[in-house]
């Protein structure tokens, strides 16, 4: 389970086993999102939160922040899944300090 990112205490990760679309969880506490991003020809068109079945969705204020910060950090997050999942490489969580803007 890569941990990519920690910000304003959501933990921003993987699972080992993930599949298709990229996409990334959002943590925190007891609830859990994630955010599909739709990419066509190498550019990411659309990303789409949606709730992790089986889990509650993260509360207002934090699915406001982890959608902000997936919108911000895009580019980066796809970037770490194919670093991860087709060229094996190890991945180090980033700890982002304040709000993104």
């Amino acid at each position: 389970m890569p941990k990519i990112f920690e910000y304003l205490g959501i933990i921003i990760m993987f699972y080992s086993n993930e599949h298709e679309p990229v996409h990334v969880h959002g943590k925190y506490q007891a609830y859990e999102s994630k955010a599909e991003f739709i990419i066509i020809d190498g550019i990411i068109i659309d990303i789409r939160i949606k709730e992790v079945k089986g889990k509650r969705a993260l509360p207002h204020k934090e699915l406001k922040e982890f959608r902000n910060f997936v919108e911000k950090f895009k580019e980066e997050i796809v970037k770490k899944w194919i670093d991860y999942f087709i060229y094996h490489k190890s991945i180090n969580c980033i700890k982002i300090e304040g709000k993104v803007k």
